[in-house]
């Protein structure tokens, strides 16, 4: 069988915590367009959700390793060094390894489980119920063919951008990885100026989770931020008010800038330190 082709493949998912058990439920809504003829889990503590799934056709819970076509890195990017011994021997010469590992590099997963063909992935939370963004960089051994296996692997997670050079990584995590904690602080701060406002906690928080909820759904409409943004802003009303604040010298766009900054050089030094 061609390697372009993504058709028949043994899986194996090594970690089923919440974003490995996510993919592995869109895999198998769907076994066939995902590319899967049998799928290996791997967790030492499996969630009744885990079970669950192994419980379906060709699903099996902590087999015997075998080598497989497609190895799955869902764990925590801390335990890799220690897992790696327990892991290679899923892998072969022709394994391609798919890594959601944080901050863990190509070549240092190379280095760790002596394969070549490794695709770096960075999902984010919303991933856990089909809503998130994941983009991804690819080894020098990996083709076309194995680019097309990484978003046929990644979109049960949500939207799939790349590949992108591994050099740009760590703004990526920066952006969409750690993004979810900012919208969700940003919902929080909304909330909590509305009760300096003199509005009830109940009332502040269903207002501010339902305006980030429906800001949302406008931009997955495709609407452009910057034309939402201004479509809310009559000149001299309420909006132009609180924005002449938020984008005042010192505001919210230089304080994402440094957020983002600061992330990024995070996500270097763990980078280098994995």
């Amino acid at each position: 069988m061609p390697r372009s082709k993504a058709v028949g493949k043994h899986v194996v998912l090594i970690g089923a915590g919440r974003m490995g058990s996510a993919m592995a439920a869109g895999w198998l809504r769907d076994p066939a367009s995902a590319g899967i003829a049998s799928l290996d889990l791997v967790e030492p503590n499996p969630a009744e959700s885990v079970a669950r799934l192994a419980a379906r056709k060709s699903v099996r819970l902590n087999p015997k390793p075998s080598i497989a076509d497609v190895v799955v890195l869902a764990v925590k990017p801390q335990q890799i060094a220690a897992t790696a011994p327990a892991i290679a021997p899923w892998t072969g010469p022709e394994t391609l390894i798919v890594s959601i590992l944080a901050g863990v590099t190509i070549s240092r997963l190379s280095e760790l489980l002596g394969v070549s063909r490794i695709v770096r992935a960075m999902p984010n939370t919303p991933g856990s119920i089909g809503a998130g963004v994941t983009a991804f960089s690819l080894s020098s051994a990996c083709s076309d063919a194995e680019s097309a296996i990484a978003v046929q692997f990644l979109q049960p997670l949500g939207r799939v951008i790349g590949p992108l050079d591994e050099r740009k990584m760590d703004a990526v995590t920066a952006v969409s990885g750690s993004g979810p904690a900012y919208v969700f602080l940003l919902t929080e701060a909304l909330a909590a100026a509305g009760r300096s406002m003199g509005l009830d906690s109940e009332t502040a928080e269903a207002l501010a989770v339902e305006t980030v909820v429906g800001g949302g759904k406008l931009l997955a409409e495709g609407g452009a931020p910057s034309d939402l943004r201004k479509a809310v802003t009559s000149p001299g009303g309420t909006t132009a008010a609180a924005l002449d604040v938020l984008m005042g010298q010192g505001g919210l766009p230089e304080l994402m800038r440094r957020a983002v900054e600061a992330a990024t050089k995070r996500g270097a030094e763990l980078s280098r330190d994995s």
